[in-house]
């Protein structure tokens, strides 16, 4: 799902709610998140997960296309950790027909 599907969703449940009220509001809530990041603080949102950031030390890598050696510079990556009932909602098996989405086959 992208952000505008993600929006179009919103704005369909939430019939109170123009389009871009609710595109305000998620824009909000993306910065929001980016900026406490950005700070270096932690992002919990209980029951779904939570937002930080890890440290990648600098390293020296290769490019693909030449084979020649470069050195990448050590950097902070943002990582998300979903919460307990995230991870428990995903694994439910759940029939499609009571469903707005479809849930992905296991491949296997």
């Amino acid at each position: 799902m992208t952000k505008s599907e993600f929006i179009d969703l919103l704005a369909r449940r939430q019939t109170h709610l123009s389009y871009s009220d609710v595109d305000q509001a998620v824009n909000i809530i993306l910065e929001s998140i980016a900026g406490s990041l950005a700070a270096g603080e932690r992002v919990e949102i209980r029951s779904f997960g939570s937002f930080s950031l890890h440290y990648r030390p600098g390293r020296i890598g290769r490019n693909p296309k030449s084979g020649e050696l470069v050195s990448i510079a050590a950097r902070y990556v943002p990582y998300f950790k979903p919460g307990k009932q995230l991870r428990e909602s995903v694994n439910v098996i759940k029939d499609n027909s009571s469903s707005n989405f479809n849930i992905p086959q296991d491949p296997n």
